[in-house]
């Protein structure tokens, strides 16, 4: 994936890889020590069921090894979305 600065996501749209609109980018997590992204912090769609996905007060937090490109759109992978198992996500592939 090529570089992105910080600034030009913000208030991005996050889109799965099946074509929901999971919501807006609120925010991201980084690891200091290291400095990589680790999660996406995303203010969900209204229409979206936010019980399949892992949460934290109004906002779906998405890990950002689901993040697939980044253009018009954030486009994650909908399974890595919901943060299902490793194992899971194998038996579907």
């Amino acid at each position: 994936m090529s570089k992105v600065f910080a600034k030009n996501l913000s208030s991005k749209q996050v889109m799965a890889t099946d074509g929901t609109e999971l919501g807006v980018l609120f925010n991201m997590v980084m690891d200091v020590k290291t400095g990589n992204l680790v999660d996406l912090l995303v203010k969900p769609d209204l229409a979206l069921d936010t019980s399949k996905y892992h949460t934290d007060d109004q906002y779906i937090i998405v890990p950002f090894e689901a993040v697939r490109a980044i253009k018009d759109y954030i486009v994650v992978d909908k399974t890595l979305a919901k943060g299902l198992p490793a194992e899971v996500i194998e038996a579907i592939a």
